[in-house]
């Protein structure tokens, strides 16, 4: 036993000594790129970034699907090239639904399972495609400038087109570090220049992963509980497939009534549908 317990401690040590050694050889690469930039005139980011573009297809989503319809389209730097990529691609409002556009860090590819965010969740903020552009462009600007808090933290973010809104989301790493996941949440709030009225929604990645969905059964952000009751209202769900085919009754929350926006377009009340009960609500 006593040797087994050694083995397993040397090789967490020689991960650990891996990672250090990847960590430091990747700083040093950053580096040299940044003075490489400087030297030719140009403004280096603190971070590489890639668009991708996924066009969405009917059918269940799968893990091999959607990686078949994930495509690259450029990778970038510096803030010169940041615009020479920009200004080159579609505005949200020429793209078809459904699809989405991603904007990651590099290495980080915009899959719940890759290792960047397999741990991770992301804010999911909604809009009426009217005004998705604009924010979205917000957006990319302050992910890009690094203005967002716990620029570490975020891997990408993601503007996904849909037939009656669009929807923006930023992934993080860590869904369970609660501190960073709020400060989060009020440095988008903030550059985005959202109301604090507004309904901002987390899912982490793994939950993602159990039901196969991006957007559904999230946590309601943004509202104080007595808000969130006065514009739900508790039913009793049965799932007959439950204690032995007889059904059960869960408590659940349902947001009833249709998105209700206010004049800049942002979210007030989500699209009616079951959320749980002990969903997390912040003030």
């Amino acid at each position: 036993m006593e040797i087994t317990d050694n083995k397993e401690v040397s090789e967490q040590q020689q991960q650990q000594e891996i990672s250090i050694v990847d960590g430091v050889e990747k700083e040093s690469e950053e580096r040299e790129r940044h003075a490489r930039e400087l030297k030719a005139g140009l403004h280096p980011l603190r971070n590489k970034f890639v668009f991708w573009y996924t066009r969405r297809t009917p059918g269940v989503r799968t893990q091999t699907s959607y990686e078949d319809n994930i495509k690259k389209i450029v990778e970038f730097s510096t803030v010169e090239a940041f615009w020479v990529c920009y200004c080159h691609l579609a505005r949200p409002s020429s793209l078809p639904s459904p699809n989405d556009l991603h904007l990651f860090k590099e290495g980080i590819r915009p899959l719940w399972e890759d290792s960047a965010n397999c741990n991770g969740g992301k804010w999911i903020i909604r809009f009426k495609k009217a005004v998705s552009g604009r924010f979205w462009e917000d957006l990319v600007l302050a992910l890009v400038g690094d203005q967002l808090d716990y620029g570490d933290n975020i891997c990408g973010a993601v503007l996904s087109i849909r037939f009656n809104e669009d929807i923006l989301s930023v992934w993080n790493r860590n869904a369970s570090d609660h501190q960073a996941v709020m400060a989060l949440r009020d440095a988008i709030k903030h550059q985005l220049k959202l109301p604090n009225s507004y309904v901002m929604e987390y899912k982490a990645h793994n939950a993602s992963l159990r039901d196969n969905s991006s957007y559904r059964n999230t946590w309601l952000r943004g509202l104080n509980t007595q808000k969130l009751m006065d514009m739900s209202e508790r039913r009793k769900i049965h799932h007959p497939t439950r204690d032995g085919g007889k059904g059960s009754s869960v408590a659940r929350v349902k947001v009833i009534g249709d998105p209700e926006y206010d004049k800049e377009g942002c979210c007030l009340r989500v699209r009616g549908r079951n959320t749980s009960s002990d969903a997390h609500v912040a003030t």
